[in-house]
């Protein structure tokens, strides 16, 4: 007799910064999970994007996940870029100058519905004054 085991459900993400064409490297997030669409959101995981703007360490989803909110915490991922962008221009005569400061969105919440057994890579396209999000591969 053979047991079958349900292939788990799982998700991933990547962060690309759209303003400068670049993995978005240091952004924490975390990911929340529910069981109907009037549960409550349950913390799952939290981690923080590599050098490759990926978050390779999500947990797998519990059984009965429903729907999935990842949380990324976007302003203090500008406020450091920001700070870097000064120092590149101080050494630079000719560098512009950054004409905005801050994040005009400071988190992004993504909240998705998910089907057992299915994986869900979801891509974070963003730059500091607005964001994309879609369902990838």
């Amino acid at each position: 007799m053979s047991s079958e085991t349900a292939a788990p459900t799982s998700v991933s993400t990547h962060i690309l910064d759209t303003s400068v064409g670049r993995p978005a490297e240091g952004v924490a997030l975390t990911l929340s999970v529910r069981s109907g669409s009037d549960g409550s959101w349950t913390a799952h995981g939290a981690s923080t994007t590599d050098a490759d703007g990926r978050c390779k360490d999500l947990p797998d989803l519990p059984a009965g996940t429903t729907h999935v909110r990842l949380d990324f915490a976007v302003e203090e991922y500008f406020a450091a870029k920001e700070h870097r962008t000064h120092q590149q221009a101080e050494e630079q005569q000719d560098a512009p100058r950054v004409r905005d400061s801050g994040a005009f969105f400071p988190e992004v919440a993504i909240t998705f519905a998910v089907q057992p057994g299915e994986h869900y890579h979801v891509p974070l396209l963003l730059n500091p004054f607005g964001y994309s999000v879609y369902r990838g591969s």
